[in-house]
């Protein structure tokens, strides 16, 4: 370690990852295009709600869309930051939760969104917006409205075609020119790489967003780790990515195949089967009352020395507008298959015994220690990945 990096970075991030990241978007989505990013449209900072924070800073007194169910940071940026007025659009069960391109297209000139926040891959449900989809979504952009992507799941993407195993999705693919074309990304060494606490991550976009980015960074976070971003180049390296991506798929994909598993023998039918994440978004509505709402489920399986994520949390509901129990989310919950295998069958054991608990004494005892609606709603936010 040099004595330089022990120093304050730039708010923009240490030149050379800077460098590193560009490369990496060049070399994997934009082989053959024109235009081609450098590290000027890199912005480095500490993690990817700081990225987010850093963006809505950024922005003016626009009308934002945004998704229903979706990451529930998105409702925290949005709470702070006043000058985005949120516009929200509930994605349907029975269609899969598919982004509907021709609705958003409408919104957008209806309502006048100036601009659309998404994941994709999509938190909680797994969904994936590719191909022509994802190309339509990047070309709004051409009509005044900025598109921001949240792409942290870009490579736990699970492919039925085995000579795809290996390949991600980004909406850099579909950028005409990476400076007049308003699309930001938002990635990082969080989820791809499994580095969470490294807190290395990155916004790429125009020249002169990420220009933006860098006076926004001075007041709000300060910059990322130094001598972690140093750390982080040799982990940009193509060869190294291309393995990365093809164990991690392969590996993850057959933890997704047990859960499914294990939940169909238990009669929790996956009917939205994730192609993407590390995330099950699980269906309760079809268990007996008050077990088929995500708190109930919740509450019972912490009894158990498990934990699942209520639907409701994926509920953007930003200034507490909406009665969560009225929510389209209240009878789900969020599986994650993220951890090792043998923590898994344990967190499934305990959801075994609950279910069994029913059949033998019903639910009597069941949902009496949650808060209400209210409380919820006027309660501190949880912290959910």
């Amino acid at each position: 370690m040099q004595i330089d990096e022990l120093e304050y970075g730039p708010t923009t991030g240490v030149k050379a990852l800077r460098e590193a990241v560009a490369k990496m978007y060049n070399e994997t989505y934009r082989v053959g295009k024109s235009s081609q990013y450098t590290y000027e449209n890199v912005c480095i900072v500490p993690g990817g709600r700081a990225g987010l924070s850093r963006v809505a800073a950024v922005v003016g007194d626009v009308y934002l869309g945004f998704q229903v169910p979706d990451y529930t940071a998105y409702a925290q940026s949005l709470e702070v930051f006043r000058r985005l007025v949120p516009i929200p659009t509930a994605l349907e069960a029975e269609k899969n939760y598919r982004l509907d391109i021709e609705q958003v297209r409408r919104d957008v000139y209806n309502q006048g969104l100036s601009v659309l926040l998404a994941s994709n891959p999509r938190n909680p449900t797994g969904q994936l917006i590719q191909g022509d989809e994802l190309k339509e979504l990047v070309g709004l952009s051409k009509s005044k409205t900025t598109i921001i992507l949240d792409e942290f799941y870009s490579w736990y993407i699970y492919h039925d075609n085995p000579e795809d195993v290996g390949k991600s999705v980004s909406g850099a693919t579909y950028i005409d020119d990476v400076n007049e074309d308003s699309v930001i990304l938002i990635d990082g060494l969080t989820k791809n790489w499994r580095l969470p606490g490294w807190r290395v991550c990155w916004v790429v976009g125009p020249k002169n967003v990420v220009s933006a980015l860098s006076q926004s960074g001075s007041f709000l976070d300060g910059g990322a780790n130094h001598p972690l971003q140093v750390a982080a180049i040799p982990l940009l390296n193509a060869d190294y990515i291309r393995q990365e991506r093809i164990a991690l798929q392969q590996h993850f994909k057959m933890k997704r195949d047990h859960c499914l598993k294990r939940l169909q023998a238990m009669g929790l039918k996956v009917v939205v089967v994730p192609h993407a994440t590390f995330y099950i978004w699980l269906d309760l509505s079809k268990l007996p009352d008050p077990l088929n709402n995500g708190l109930t489920f919740f509450e019972e399986l912490l009894k158990e020395r498990t934990i699942v994520v209520p639907g409701i949390f994926f509920e953007i509901n930003p200034s507490h507008r909406r009665d969560l129990f009225r929510s389209p989310c209240h009878h789900f919950v969020r599986l994650s298959f993220g951890p090792p295998l043998k923590d898994l069958d344990m967190g499934l054991d305990s959801i075994e015994r609950v279910l069994r608990k029913v059949k033998k004494e019903g639910t009597r005892g069941f949902g009496h220690n949650y808060h209400k609606s209210a409380d919820l709603d006027h309660g501190a936010a949880p912290n959910v990945q």
